[in-house]
């Protein structure tokens, strides 16, 4: 069965390695990006998102079976959070009335074994919150700092995770017979990384931040074909996950006990 899936950032990296997989197997893709796809448009900002999601619609004609957001980008700035978190959440938004007409809808999105690193508080609860104007200004003040900046990125993963998670239960989604949920990489090699990865002390940075004893750096193939499934009529039942994919950096870094928060005291 052949479905019609639309996937964001498709021009290169993780989004590209799911589209050309998808229509390996003969399904139709719509690329969003900035440029080089089915749909050109910046969702850094309100208005692009809208349109991009517009011309979505227009384009796709019947329905949409599944959409996969999986454009982001890293640096140590504002607009990170505007892409990361708003770019995915109200593009989703957007899609999801015509999602929801389809047999079997699916959703995920690329979120970031990142969303384990220190985070602002300040800025994922105004990212939950839906007010991108707080969100950039206190993103802009992080920004300031190299000491800081990284936040923008970590924080926006974790708001990201934590709106799946919420989001996916609700009546909109859940209540639609939408399985939404994220896939958390590690170090996946991407135009993204490449620089970072290139000299020693980037190399040492990025190994000592993601452990990955499992294979060390990952393809973004790896990642994608776990997005396909997500988005497959196979997946009846995940919802609100943030499934780490990351070569054992979740496992490393947050150890064998992720359970005991919801232990009675021991006497």
């Amino acid at each position: 069965m052949t479905r019609t899936y639309v996937i964001t950032g498709a021009a290169s990296g993780i989004g590209a390695a799911t589209a050309e997989l998808l229509r390996a197997q003969g399904h139709t893709v719509i690329g969003v990006d900035l440029a080089d796809v089915e749909v050109s448009g910046d969702l850094s900002t309100a208005e692009g998102r809208a349109t991009a999601a517009e011309d979505v619609i227009s384009l796709a004609g019947g329905s949409i079976d599944a959409v996969i957001a999986c454009a982001g980008i890293s640096a140590p700035i504002a607009k990170t959070v505007a892409i990361n978190f708003f770019g995915v959440t109200e593009f989703l938004t957007a899609l999801l009335p015509k999602l929801s007409l389809a047999d079997q809808p699916r959703a995920a999105v690329v979120s970031s074994m990142a969303s384990l690193h220190p985070v602002s508080a300040e800025l994922v609860d105004a990212a939950l919150a839906g007010d991108e104007s707080l969100a950039l200004t206190i993103g802009d003040r992080l920004a300031a700092t190299p000491e800081t900046g990284y936040l923008n990125y970590s924080s926006s993963k974790r708001a990201l995770s934590r709106w799946v998670r919420r989001e996916s239960v609700s009546a909109a989604w859940a209540g639609a017979g939408i399985p939404l949920n994220a896939v958390a990489p590690g170090t996946v090699t991407t135009p993204m990384t490449s620089g970072l990865l290139a000299s020693p002390e980037g190399l040492a940075q990025v190994d000592a931040a993601v452990p990955m004893p499992l294979n060390y750096h990952q393809p973004a193939s790896s990642i994608a074909e776990l997005l396909v499934w997500l988005t497959s009529p196979v997946n009846t039942h995940m919802a609100g996950q943030t499934i780490y994919c990351d070569g054992g950096a979740d496992a490393v870094l947050r150890g064998d006990d992720i359970w005991s928060w919801n232990d009675a005291p021991r006497g």
